[in-house]
């Protein structure tokens, strides 16, 4: 439709004395375009609410590599000014001093070791400086209230080599002593004693001095109004590694290391780290708002509540106990009766207000898009990240119940694009559960002729595809292919009973929804039948795995960064936690990891043809996974191939990589329906 209303207009202009050059004519999105996207992150509003502060990472082809900027724009978006501009170099985590004249920022310039700095820039004018007197890799950090001091998280330095060591056996590898529960992590490695911790940087002595006494990890600092005290999120267990038992903390800013005092006591997940959520102090400084896990078994599938905590120490009260949907992101209103936060919701994220007395929820936001990242109030001004499936995350004014676009970097791509349409769906899978997800149409497709498709699934589990601009729906329809994307049991979004459906249970009702998704595409005249092709990364691999060991419908299939048996993961991957409390010790309930472990131990009944990609150093689900399953299919005989990308983790980053991974992709499918 859009495509008519162009030519027509395009034809009218024609008919005109003054005729104009007729706009070019646009391209399906492809494999180079992934690189194109700038993405926009972070917006922080400044006191006076007069400008946003955020990041844009950009890939830079020419050194194959990702770079992050600092920006700014103007409340009215009438300004848009690059803050930082090095080549090489990159920037993150801009936060504006509380009087307005300073905006502290973290980089790796001018380290050797690739440790962050912290930076400060006058917004008078003049170049950024690097402040001294920290010794660590600084990994976040917030303003105190009279702009004299910042609170930060500081990873410990690598320890220093004794005195009398020489240059030689510096250099020389040492060996890696392991001697902890939880001892790997992907992008970090092996683990050993390092820890990051609550400091506070003073301005005026350009010194860092701790403030808590123990050897724990420590992140999430939030000033009180006063600036009397720091609120954090830690896990104090005698073995942290053991647990995911996060609580909230406060502790003053004195002149010596004290042991902080804990506002929370449950056994879970409060204010979980990955949420990346900052404890929200209410106006007048008397109460503390976060998110508390879910039951303690379920870990991550568990809903994720708004809960409120006196900061000086009393009973929690959880106020969206009945929501039944993760929430994220607490930001107080100015007068302390409410907060605003985001819910994740069926395929989508939308902008809530919370009542402080009763829990009640009134929508602020909704619709066929995805928030994210929303700023405190200035007044009546905040700041908001939005995307929707026409275009990338962008920086919007949050005005009440209305939105306002602010930055737009990505308005020259899009202008040279012709998008697929994507479209919310909803069907029943064979059990008779209701099962939603989307479904996206080639540029220009009318839907009404069936089509090559891709059943295209997400990572997680605990996650859920959503209305946003998702670059490989894109990549899939500008090669002519219709895209089936599901939401199945054990995802996020749809409340905790869908999410938990899949525990200890890895296959099980995901492969009914996923197929399920692809009987209604085939019953709605879209997919062909005979035409299926289907992959994803991560769990979207491991499901793919056990939805080939289950069908034999689809002519190929990509399984990236994938596990297929689940005995290879214990004790080589960074999920010890989630194994043991979920499936048990693998020697304890064998039975348990087998049923598990089926496309490995049953991939005699695999016969589509499958690729494997992995990045060589991913320790999230390790290379040694895919090789297993490549082995198994070339033993027997059943066309594969591996793809492994030197120095990548689990998410690929270097931008050729990312290019030869769509076009491998592709490749794949077309030679198989050639």
């Amino acid at each position: 439709m859009k495509r008519i209303i162009l030519t027509s207009f395009a034809l009218a202009l024609a008919t005109q004395a003054h005729a104009e050059t007729a706009a070019p004519t646009k391209r399906p999105f492809g494999p180079t375009d992934i690189n194109k996207i700038a993405d926009v992150s972070d917006p922080q509003i400044d006191p006076k609410g007069e400008w946003i502060a955020y990041t844009v990472k950009t890939a830079d082809i020419d050194k194959d590599k990702s770079e992050s900027h600092l920006w700014m724009v103007s409340w009215d978006g009438k300004q848009t000014v690059q803050l930082t501009n090095r080549k090489g170099e990159s920037e993150s985590a801009p936060r504006f001093s509380p009087d307005g004249q300073y905006l502290a920022f973290i980089s790796g310039r001018t380290d050797e070791d690739g440790n962050g700095l912290l930076w400060l820039m006058n917004r008078a004018g003049g170049e950024a400086a690097m402040l001294p007197g920290i010794k660590g890799s600084v990994d976040d950090l917030a303003w105190s209230p009279d702009s004299k001091s910042l609170a930060l998280i500081v990873t410990d330095p690598d320890p220093e080599p004794a005195k009398d060591t020489t240059d030689d056996e510096k250099k020389r590898p040492k060996p890696i002593v392991i001697d902890r529960y939880y001892f790997k992590e992907d992008y970090i490695g092996y683990l050993g004693k390092k820890r990051a911790r609550l400091m506070v940087y003073d301005l005026a002595a350009k010194t860092a001095r701790r403030l808590t006494t123990g050897d724990f990890n420590e992140v999430l600092p939030a000033w009180s109004p006063d600036g009397k005290l720091i609120a954090f999120t830690s896990n104090r267990d005698a073995d942290p590694d053991r647990t995911y038992n996060s609580n909230l903390f406060v502790v003053s800013p004195g002149t010596s290391p004290a042991e902080p005092r804990a506002l929370t006591t449950f056994a879970g997940k409060d204010n979980d780290p990955d949420f990346g959520s900052y404890p929200a102090w209410s106006p007048d400084g008397k109460s503390i708002a976060y998110l508390q896990g879910g039951p303690v078994e379920l870990f991550s599938y568990g809903v994720q509540t708004l809960a409120v905590v006196p900061s000086a120490g009393g009973p929690t009260k959880v106020l969206t106990s009945k929501l039944d949907r993760n929430v994220v992101g607490p930001q107080w209103s100015p007068n302390g009766r409410s907060i605003r936060v985001i819910v994740e919701d069926d395929g989508t994220q939308r902008i809530a207000s919370v009542d402080v007395t009763s829990g009640a929820v009134t929508p602020v936001i909704s619709g066929f898009q995805v928030f994210g990242s929303a700023t405190k109030n200035v007044g009546a001004r905040a700041a908001v990240l939005m995307t929707d499936p026409t275009k990338p995350n962008e920086v919007y004014a949050l005005e009440g119940n209305k939105v306002r676009q602010l930055t737009r970097h990505n308005d020259k791509l899009l202008s040279e694009l012709s998008l697929g349409t994507v479209t919310a769906t909803a069907f029943k899978a064979k059990d008779g559960t209701d099962v939603t997800g989307f479904q996206i149409l080639p540029p220009g497709a009318s839907g009404k002729a069936p089509l090559p498709s891709v059943l295209f699934l997400h990572g997680g589990p605990q996650s859920q595809f959503e209305a946003e601009f998702q670059p490989l729906w894109q990549l899939f329809a500008g090669h002519g292919l219709a895209v089936i994307s599901p939401n199945p049991r054990g995802g996020t979004g749809r409340g905790e009973a869908h999410a938990k459906a899949l525990y200890a249970d890895w296959g099980g009702p995901a492969v009914v929804d996923a197929l399920a998704s692809v009987d209604d595409a085939v019953a709605r005249g879209i997919a062909d039948p005979k035409r299926l092709v289907i992959g994803g990364w991560s769990y979207g691999g491991m499901l793919t795995n056990y939805v080939i060991a289950s069908d034999t419908r689809f002519k190929a299939a990509m399984s990236g960064a994938s596990i297929a048996n689940a005995f290879a993961g214990y004790g080589t991957d960074q999920y010890i936690r989630d194994y043991e409390m979920e499936l048990g010790k693998p020697w304890e309930k064998p039975e348990v990891w087998l049923r598990n472990s089926y496309p490995f131990f049953q991939n005699q009944k695999i016969v589509t043809p499958t690729l494997f990609m992995v990045g060589e150093k991913d320790w999230n689900v390790p290379a040694l996974n895919s090789e297993q399953m490549y082995q198994a299919l070339r033993s027997r005989g059943v066309k594969t191939q591996l793809v492994v990308y030197p120095d990548q983790h689990h998410g690929i980053r270097r931008p050729s990589f990312i290019r030869d991974r769509a076009e491998r992709w592709l490749a794949w499918y077309d030679e198989a329906m050639k």
